[in-house]
C-alpha cells in the first residue's frame, strides 16, 4: 500500500521555526524595516513563523499604562500591516500567554547571577537608568530566552546588539538539557545580508536607531512623505559629489543601500544612473524611492488602526495559536523539573 503523505499541518509542523518579537516603545524605523520586517512575510513561504509584541519587556522602564496599550495596539497593527496573517504566520501579544512569565522563572532557576550581570545591555540600560534599576531590567535577557525557547525557534533574526542575549538563551538551554533531558531546541541567529545595516542619516558609521536623539538621524515607519524628504535632504553625505560605493563614503554608501533595498537595483546600476548627476538629485531620487516603499504599508496600517475590533479579534486568534504551541513546552519543563501536575 502507497504510503500517506504528510497534511500540510504535518508538513507545516516539520518546517524550521523562526521566532521574533519587538517591543512597542517606539515606532520602528526604516532601518528596521529594510533590514528584516519586509522580508518577515515572504519568510512564511520557508518557515513556521511567529511574531509578537513584546509588551512585557517594556514595563522595565515603567511606561504610562494608557500609552503601553496605545503603543501595544498599534504595533500589533505594524504586524498585520507588513503582510502578516494568522494564516500565514502565529501573529500575537505577549503579555496574553501567561506561558512566557511561568518558563520565565523556570529559567531564572537555571540562570547564573554572573551571567546575567554580564549582559552589556543591563550595565548599559542600569547605566542610564540609575533610579530605576529594578529586578526586571536584570532578568530581562531570561525573559527573551524564555520567548525564543518556549516556541522551540530554530532561528532568530537578531541585530549584532542581540547576539550576547541569543547566546545566553543557547547557554541556559543547554544547561536545561543536560540537567533534565532534551527539551529545548538550541536557537541559532537568523541575519540578514543587504539592509541588515541601515545606518543614521546624520552619523553614517553608527546604526540608524529608533532611540537616536537627533530626529533628522532616523526615518520613522510613520514618517509623512514630507518628513522623510526634508530627512534625506539633510543627509550626511562628503564632499566629492560623485555617486558611488567605496570605502570612506559611509553617507552615500548608506543612501546606496537603503536605494538598492526600495528598488531592486545593484550599486553598479545605481552609479550608472546618476553618473554626472549632483548628490541632491540622488536624495531626491532616495527619499521618493522610500515614500513608495513605505506607502503600502502605512495605508494598511491606518485601515486597520481604525478597526479596533478587527484588531482584537486577531489578537484573540494569535494568543490561542501561541498558547497551543507554548503550552507544550511549558508542561514538558515544569514535568522534566519535578513539579507536581495534575
Amino acid at each position: 500500500m502507497e504510503e500517506a503523505k504528510n497534511s500540510p499541518a504535518q508538513a507545516r509542523e516539520a518546517r524550521k521555526r523562526v521566532l521574533s518579537l519587538i517591543q512597542p516603545t517606539s515606532v520602528p524605523t526604516l532601518g528596521n524595516y529594510l533590514g528584516a520586517f519586509r522580508n518577515w512575510s515572504a519568510m512564511a513561504r520557508d518557515y513556521d513563523c511567529i511574531y509578537g509584541v513584546a509588551d512585557l519587556h517594556a514595563l522595565t522602564i515603567r511606561p504610562e499604562p494608557p500609552q503601553l496599550r496605545r503603543q501595544s495596539m498599534e504595533m500589533f497593527a505594524m504586524l498585520l500591516a507588513l503582510g502578516l496573517r494568522q494564516d500565514n504566520s502565529v501573529v500575537f501579544v505577549q503579555s496574553h500567554l501567561p506561558g512566557h512569565c511561568q518558563l520565565h522563572w523556570l529559567l531564572n532557576c537555571c540562570t547564573q547571577f554572573g551571567e546575567a550581570s554580564r549582559m552589556t545591555q543591563f550595565k548599559e540600560k542600569a547605566s542610564a537608568h540609575a533610579d530605576n534599576v529594578n529586578l526586571g531590567l536584570f532578568s530581562y535577557p531570561t525573559l527573551m530566552a524564555a520567548d525564543i525557547l518556549i516556541y522551540q525557534a530554530h532561528y532568530v533574526p537578531i541585530g549584532d546588539d542581540q547576539k550576547q542575549h541569543l547566546e545566553l538563551a543557547r547557554n541556559i538551554a543547554e544547561r536545561f538539557n543536560g540537567l533534565y533531558g532534551q527539551t529545548f531546541t538550541l536557537p541559532e541567529p537568523f541575519i540578514g545580508k543587504l539592509g541588515s545595516r541601515i545606518k543614521s542619516l546624520q552619523e553614517p558609521t553608527k546604526k540608524m536607531s529608533k532611540s537616536d536623539p537627533n530626529p533628522r538621524a532616523s526615518v520613522s515607519l510613520l514618517d509623512s512623505p514630507e518628513q522623510i524628504v526634508k530627512k534625506f535632504k539633510s543627509a550626511v553625505t562628503d564632499s566629492e559629489a560623485c555617486v558611488r560605493y567605496a570605502p570612506g563614503k559611509d553617507g552615500i554608501n548608506n543612501l546606496m543601500t537603503i536605494y538598492a533595498c526600495c528598488t531592486g537595483k545593484a550599486f553598479e546600476e545605481i552609479e550608472r544612473e546618476f553618473a554626472g548627476r549632483g548628490y541632491g538629485d540622488f536624495k531626491a531620487a532616495v527619499a521618493e524611492a522610500v515614500v513608495e516603499e513605505l506607502r503600502p504599508f502605512q495605508e494598511e496600517f491606518r485601515r486597520l488602526l481604525a478597526e479596533p475590533g478587527y484588531l482584537k479579534q486577531a489578537a484573540a486568534e494569535g494568543a490561542e495559536r501561541a498558547a497551543r504551541l507554548a503550552a507544550r513546552t511549558v508542561d514538558k519543563a515544569m514535568k522534566k523539573m519535578g513539579l507536581w501536575q495534575i
